[in-house]
């Protein structure tokens, strides 16, 4: 469970500019961990699943990019290129493979936490922006408890992924909207959706909707619906 910090996951391999980066998030009031290569980079993600992913390219056992598609695999984890690299190929590619912003070193301090309060203040799903009334929302019996980021169904916590959470806490931001593909994908992937965003998503809800106890046929009984070529519904 995590505690009411934004996790940052800094992968850079530099000890100076990772120390100075993560002195300037810890300072801030992130909670920051640090990887050297994307080998290490790979295992912290698995084990924290971290809110932000700042990721330098030039890794020493392979490119960042190989990072940065590995966790678009599966995830919508934001993800700030943090690269020595200004050239401007480098950067569509970047960020047509996902990654939410792009900073070229060197860098300034106030503009680097102002780029990650904005790409966090966009995916916003965090216990300090759980904006409905107490941070919890219930709908018959299913609740979410937005500072501990955990979804219950009848008092029992469901274990979801960090996207699967950030989707279904969106639905219910808007509970009672029909919402579309493009809004949620929007909301959680940022402005640099991929091709096949919608298959993406579409797999994260089936997953979101068994673990919930929704079943297929019985819409009256279930908390999602689903409007096929449309989007999805949190119902009231």
């Amino acid at each position: 469970m995590k505690q009411n910090k934004y996790i940052v996951l800094l992968v850079e391999d530099e000890q100076n500019i990772r120390n100075l980066v993560a002195t300037m998030l810890d300072t801030a009031g992130y909670q920051t961990i640090v990887a050297g290569s994307c080998s290490d980079a790979k295992t912290l993600y698995a084990s924290y699943l971290p809110d932000l992913i700042i990721l330098d390219l030039g890794l020493p056992d392979m490119d960042g990019m190989n990072l940065l598609n590995f966790v678009r695999q599966n995830a919508l984890t934001p993800i700030m290129v943090l690269s020595a690299r200004a050239n401007e190929t480098d950067k569509i590619l970047a960020l047509d493979s996902g990654a939410n912003d792009y900073v070229t070193k060197p860098f300034s301090s106030g503009e680097l936490l102002a780029r990650v309060r904005a790409i966090l203040r966009n995916h916003r799903f965090s216990a300090e922006e759980g904006r409905l009334p107490g941070g919890k929302f219930v709908c018959k019996d299913l609740s979410i408890d937005y500072d501990a980021r955990q979804v219950f169904v009848k008092e029992e916590a469901i274990k979801l992924t960090q996207t699967e959470y950030n989707i279904i806490a969106f639905l219910s931001e808007n509970c009672g909207k029909m919402m579309t593909y493009a809004a949620i994908i929007k909301a959680i992937w940022g402005d640099y959706a991929q091709e096949g965003s919608i298959k993406k998503l579409q797999v994260n809800m089936a997953n979101i909707r068994r673990k919930i106890g929704d079943k297929p046929g019985e819409a009256e009984q279930n908390y999602i619906t689903n409007e096929l070529g449309v989007g999805y519904r949190l119902n009231e």
